[in-house]
C-alpha cells in the first residue's frame, strides 16, 4: 500500500454526514485521491444535514462536489452503485483502504455476510479479503446485540470499528469540533497526516 493508492470512502444513510463531507475535504485537502460511493438513504440525509442536494448521477455528483471543495490537491471520483467496473469492485486494482462514513447498521451487517449486492458492499468485500484496512464509522444507538454481533465478527476479521463518539476532554467550542475529534481518529487509522487536533501531552498539557 503506497500514499498514492485511491481511499475509497462511502457515504450511507446514518445522521452524521457532517462527518463524511469533512473527511473527504480532508482527505482531498491531504493531496489524496478519494473514490466517492453513496447510498440512495445518503442522498437524503444528506439534504437533512447540510445545504447539499447531491445529483444521483455520478459526474454530476462529482462536479458539484469539486467545485464545494475548491482547489485541493487530491482528486475526487464518484461511481455509481452498480458501476462494476470501478477500481474498487476487484482487488487487482491494488486499492487497500476504505471508511464507511457515517455507516448505518444494514451497512454493518451486508458487510458482515459478505453480501455484495452493490458496489459499496463488494468494495468492502474486497478489502477484507485482501486484507486492507476497512473502518467503520457507526453511526446508532442504542445498538442491539445483531449491531454488537456484526462488530464483533468483523473486529475479529481485522476491522475497525470506530463509533463516531466525540471527547469533551479537550474541551469542544462547537459542532464543528465535535466532527473533527471523530474525523482526526478516522485519519490516524488510515496515516493521513493531520492537524485537526492537538496530540494528548502535546506542549505538556492534555488534550
Amino acid at each position: 500500500m503506497t500514499q498514492d493508492s485511491p481511499i475509497v470512502l462511502a457515504w450511507t444513510g446514518a445522521s452524521g454526514m457532517p462527518y463524511g463531507l469533512r473527511l473527504l475535504e480532508c482527505l482531498l485537502g491531504a493531496g489524496r485521491e478519494v473514490h466517492l460511493l453513496v447510498s440512495r438513504a445518503a442522498q437524503v440525509v444528506l439534504a437533512m444535514e447540510s445545504e447539499l442536494e447531491l445529483p444521483a448521477r455520478p459526474a454530476e455528483a462529482e462536479t458539484l462536489l469539486r467545485a464545494r471543495f475548491g482547489d485541493t490537491p487530491g482528486c475526487l471520483r464518484v461511481f455509481g452503485r452498480e458501476q462494476w467496473e470501478a477500481p474498487a469492485a476487484s482487488g487487482t486494482a491494488g486499492i487497500r483502504q476504505m471508511v464507511v462514513c457515517p455507516c448505518t447498521t444494514g451497512t454493518l451487517s451486508a458487510i458482515a455476510t459478505g453480501a455484495s449486492d452493490n458496489l459499496m458492499e463488494r468494495a468492502a468485500d474486497v478489502i477484507i479479503k485482501e486484507q486492507g484496512k476497512l473502518v467503520l464509522v457507526v453511526r446508532e444507538t442504542p445498538l442491539s446485540a445483531i449491531h454488537l454481533e456484526n462488530m464483533l465478527k468483523l473486529a475479529r476479521l481485522g476491522v475497525v470499528i470506530l463509533p463516531a463518539n466525540p471527547g469533551f476532554y479537550y474541551r469542544p467550542r462547537g459542532v464543528d469540533d465535535l466532527v473533527d475529534f471523530v474525523v482526526a481518529r478516522v485519519l490516524d487509522q488510515l496515516g493521513v497526516p493531520h492537524e485537526l487536533l492537538p496530540r494528548w501531552g502535546e506542549n505538556g498539557e492534555q488534550d
